[in-house]
């Protein structure tokens, strides 16, 4: 009997695509093209199964050309690049790859925020130009971070790994703001006490972006925000693009109204908004807070186990629509 087809979408790690050929007849695309959505649509439309990143977007349109579609398993534990509207009214299951990046991605971005309070990649730049020949006494002088206020807006499993770090790390003064609060026992676990968003912006030295993106969390902080922000403060996105508004962000960098960002993540990426290249107080990176090998491999697994659970044994490990599993 002939395998069930799935479409690889990225380039991936021929383990994980070993793993697949065992069960599945695979199109894999290790040339790592980003087709476009007209192309990917035609290569899955005869695919009972799909293995995305983030960077592939499922929608209505794409779900209408691929009618014996059954899953599609994001490499990636956001998924807004996934309509799952859409796909639960076709009977579509959408996955993701939660947990497996929680603690890579959580040192990731305090690496980001020490980056960018003590000014290491603008100090690298200037020495990588030939442009340290004396020792003074202010030469990008930044923040500290031990001790300071680090605010988080974001409370998941990223955010309290995040606090974590600060609290018990770096004895950093730790506050966040959720859409829900924490139970107390994780809020003593992360030595984090609950603030309104507004405080959390005005007290703030640190803060730390760690929430999912949604239209309600479309541009979450923007110039309004800004403005409420400390002038010594820095800002720090791992979450996602769009949480930010990049040009406000970049015009506030630009007038000093806040110290610096750090920014992993980025609206239209892999575009980045030119203002944000022309100024020095910002650290850039290219969405890598979960690249790490082993955590990276994990993911591209747990991805594969869901199109292995779902297709073979019917039991998928992290469904996003699990009611279309009902029907």
């Amino acid at each position: 009997m002939s395998k069930p087809k799935v479409l690889v979408a990225r380039a991936i790690f021929p383990s994980v695509l070993e793993r697949l050929s065992q069960h599945f007849d695979i199109e894999t695309n290790q040339a790592d093209e980003v087709w476009p959505k007209e192309e990917l649509a035609r290569r899955m439309s005869d695919k009972v199964g799909a293995f995305t990143t983030s960077s592939e977007r499922i929608d209505a349109a794409v779900l209408d050309a691929c009618p014996q579609l059954k899953i599609v398993a994001n490499m990636a534990v956001g998924y807004n690049n996934f309509d799952v509207d859409a796909m639960s009214a076709r009977g579509v299951l959408a996955t993701n790859a939660p947990d497996v990046l929680t603690e890579t991605t959580a040192d990731f971005g305090f690496a980001l925020l020490m980056a960018t309070a003590r000014r290491v990649t603008e100090s690298e730049h200037y020495l990588r130009a030939g442009k340290w020949t004396k020792w003074n006494y202010e030469m990008f002088s930044g923040s500290d971070v031990h001790g300071a206020t680090l605010g988080i807006l974001g409370m998941g499993r990223i955010g309290q790994g995040i606090a974590k770090r600060g609290a018990h790390g770096f004895g950093m003064n730790v506050i966040y703001h959720n859409r829900s609060r924490l139970e107390p026992g994780l809020e003593a676990a992360c030595k984090a006490r609950y603030v309104s968003k507004e405080e959390l912006l005005r007290t703030s030295d640190h803060l730390v972006l760690v929430l999912p993106y949604s239209a309600s969390s479309h541009h979450a902080i923007g110039a309004a925000e800004l403005a409420q922000m400390k002038p010594t403060a820095n800002l720090i996105n791992i979450a996602r693009g769009g949480i930010v508004d990049d040009a406000a962000l970049a015009v506030a960098l630009r007038n000093r109204q806040i110290a610096a960002a750090g920014l992993d993540v980025f609206e239209g990426e892999p575009a980045v908004h030119p203002g944000l290249l022309t100024v020095p107080n910002v650290v850039l990176t290219p969405h890598i807070a979960s690249a790490s090998v082993p955590t990276r491999l994990a993911m591209g697994n747990l991805a594969a186990d869901n199109l292995i659970g779902y297709l073979v044994n019917g039991k998928p490990l992290t469904p996003l629509n699990p009611e279309i599993l009902k029907k």
